[in-house]
């Protein structure tokens, strides 16, 4: 199911001045369209899926998508005007071959018969799938104006082969647009945010269970993958994309070789994909009592994390949230303690962080529909990573926090 708000697109297209969106983005296009744009995909260079987004919200959007995948997006999204182009994947249907003759020359008689008699490309044809583009817009009459295009992603040589190969277009930079639109979740993507969240935190919740001295990184991190497995199976949650985590042991924050000692500091960054929606949570854990200076640094950030979560509502700007965590770390006496963000939107994006950004000066609003990563981190060797992180849903009372684990440090041992 698209994400995509065609109301709320067409208002932000009013006011950039644009009269449509064509996304090459592969997050992009699976925003829009609500499928995925299939192996051409992978290549990460335009053309292996399009979404074309018309300013008419009652115009249907158009997907330009490899042969391999449009059958299947066909039967998906009836309401979406696909258009097909060829890739290297050979493929004919043999399901209802005829009988009598040797079988290359019915499994040649099925080819000719279905159309297939045209050589495949290396990956896929550049040119014909502008070609496409460019008969969508034609017919939308949308050949003479203003599109605004995903040009944070598209790569510099494409952009080139576009612009001669539409040269009436004037092509603007619609990443903005993009970034506006996928910000506010859906019901769906909110729904998937909220999934992961949960599996994430099962996966700790089995983590914590089989600290031991002597554990490693890697064996952390597979007694929480198998957590999130187990509770994935268990609940028939058929649609887990995808895990990461960043889990730390001991006093160097950023080293895999920690072991699990006495006093050690355990830190679980931990991400779960739902449909291709990644969670983003993290907690801190002892093994024993930690550190006078340990300790210390988290009481700081414990307090900061609750004035910047109260800080956190809509109206607000993110630059103010940013200020009011910063400013308790700076009552706590940590005067050179620079954060340069206090966490990030989080969705479908390429990596856990994307657009908007909880950072100084930041003037953006924080809106209701809006899932945010807030998060306060301190990251020192000889003492370890140190970090609370929490997934929350902007309301329009407030907020919905998804987490459930105590913020505290828990002594494991």
């Amino acid at each position: 199911m698209s994400g995509l708000n065609r109301e709320h697109a067409r208002s932000l297209m009013q006011k950039a001045g644009l009269d449509a969106l064509v996304l090459f983005q592969p997050e992009n296009f699976s925003y829009a369209i609500g499928a995925s744009g299939g192996v051409a995909t992978m290549w990460r260079k335009a053309g292996g899926a399009i979404a074309l987004v018309s300013f008419d919200p009652s115009e249907a959007m158009v997907a330009i998508v490899s042969d391999l995948s449009a059958p299947a997006l066909r039967r998906f999204a009836p309401d979406v005007d696909v258009r097909e182009h060829r890739i290297w994947v050979d493929m004919v249907d043999l399901s209802s071959l005829g009988a009598g003759a040797l079988t290359p020359e019915r499994v040649t008689a099925a080819y000719r018969e279905q159309g297939l008699i045209y050589p495949r490309p290396e990956r896929f044809d550049v040119a014909r799938v502008l070609d496409l583009l460019q008969s969508a817009l034609r017919e939308k009459g949308l050949e003479f104006v203003r599109i605004g295009a995903d040009l944070e992603f598209l790569p510099a040589a494409d952009f080139q082969i576009l612009k001669s190969k539409l040269p009436n277009i004037e092509w603007a930079d619609g990443s903005d647009v993009v970034r506006r639109l996928r910000a506010i979740k859906s019901p769906s993507e909110i729904a998937y945010l909220r999934q992961a969240s949960m599996l994430a935190e099962a996966g700790l919740k089995q983590m914590i269970a089989e600290v031991r001295i002597g554990a490693s990184v890697r064996d952390l991190s597979e007694a929480w993958r198998s957590g999130v497995k187990e509770t994935a199976d268990a609940s028939d949650i058929r649609d887990l994309t995808g895990l990461w985590d960043f889990i730390a042991i001991g006093t160097d924050p950023w080293s895999t070789a920690g072991i699990v000692e006495d006093g050690m500091i355990i830190k679980a960054d931990v991400g779960c994909l739902i449909n291709g929606y990644s969670s983003d949570g993290a907690r801190t854990y002892s093994f024993g009592k930690p550190s006078l200076v340990a300790g210390d640094i988290f009481h700081a950030l414990a307090h900061a994390f609750e004035a910047g979560l109260a800080a956190i509502r809509p109206g607000a700007t993110f630059g103010a949230v940013h200020a009011a965590t910063l400013k308790e770390m700076r009552v706590a006496g940590y005067a050179e303690y620079h954060r340069g963000h206090f966490g990030h939107g989080v969705g479908a994006s390429v990596g856990s962080e994307e657009w908007p950004f909880i950072s100084a000066g930041n003037t953006e609003v924080i809106e209701p529909g809006m899932v945010l990563a807030f998060e306060t981190p301190f990251y020192a060797k000889g003492v370890g990573a140190l970090m609370i992180e929490d997934q929350l849903l902007i309301t329009e009372a407030g907020i919905d926090v998804m987490n459930t684990l105590p913020r505290t440090i828990v002594d494991l041992s």
